[in-house]
């Protein structure tokens, strides 16, 4: 059952093309990142999102799958923090220059079309690297589910060794950023680093391109599968009391 509210928009901050959006509160259910932990969901209930409205809503901490916009509500649990990487600020660490310099042998594309090579891809990644989690076993219909949008086409960053496709970054072209959705690759490529190299392309398409933010999604620092974000700096987390930039170390 889904309980039903209005989220007014703040327009200070994020001016919403709309003074109010729908949206629901699912029932309460098992936390896919931090085990015994119970989660629920705000999800956006309306007919009549674009790219444009639907940046302002990133901008609010929520995120896409499919066609369906969330954002965690769980009460006493505040572990899912949105981050975001300023794009024309970004600079590579050293460890990250390294693993640009190691995969200077892979060639990457963009292609705004799905190809009968990535369902496998996707494949062989869930089940030898993901096989206790959410998503597995993987199936067809699971994968179109969380691609598929009615009013956003997905973008794919596609990684290749040669001729033979090593990795995709599924990501969300927005007017002023890029939405990291999904990034899987060969396990057989580890020792590349391509989880990495995949979100520093995406940083460096994003500042060719003018954008201003890379999205990450969500920072979890109790998920020791999901603390990475915070090496791509400097980056913004989302506060209380807004966006909070967090500097290169020294």
């Amino acid at each position: 059952m889904l309980l039903c509210h209005n989220l007014c928009g703040n327009k200070e901050k994020y001016p919403l093309s709309s003074n109010t959006l729908n949206v629901a509160v699912t029932k309460t259910f098992e936390c896919s990142y931090i085990p015994g932990n119970q989660e629920r969901l705000l999800v956006i209930q309306e007919n009549q999102l674009n790219d444009h409205l639907f940046e302002q809503l990133l901008a609010m901490g929520f995120r896409r799958n499919g066609n369906a916009i969330y954002k965690p509500h769980c009460g006493a649990c505040q572990q899912c923090v949105s981050i975001r990487v300023p794009a024309l600020d970004f600079i590579p660490s050293k460890r990250q220059k390294r693993t640009l310099k190691a995969n200077q042998h892979i060639h990457w594309q963009v292609s705004h079309q799905a190809s009968e090579h990535h369902f496998p891809l996707y494949c062989r990644y869930i089940n030898q690297r993901h096989n206790d989690g959410p998503m597995f076993p993987p199936t067809s219909q699971q994968y179109n589910e969380f691609l598929d949008c009615d009013w956003l086409e997905p973008t794919f960053i596609e990684l290749f060794d040669g001729e033979k496709l090593i990795g995709v970054a599924v990501t969300d072209m927005l007017p002023n950023s890029l939405s990291a959705i999904y990034s899987y690759f060969d396990p057989d490529y580890e020792k590349n680093s391509l989880g990495s190299l995949m979100i520093l392309l995406q940083c460096e398409l994003a500042k060719e391109m003018g954008k201003q933010f890379v999205y990450l999604g969500y920072q979890i620092d109790d998920n020791i599968k999901m603390r990475y974000k915070r090496q791509y700096r400097p980056y913004q987390l989302l506060t209380a009391s807004g966006w909070q930039i967090h500097q290169q170390l020294s």
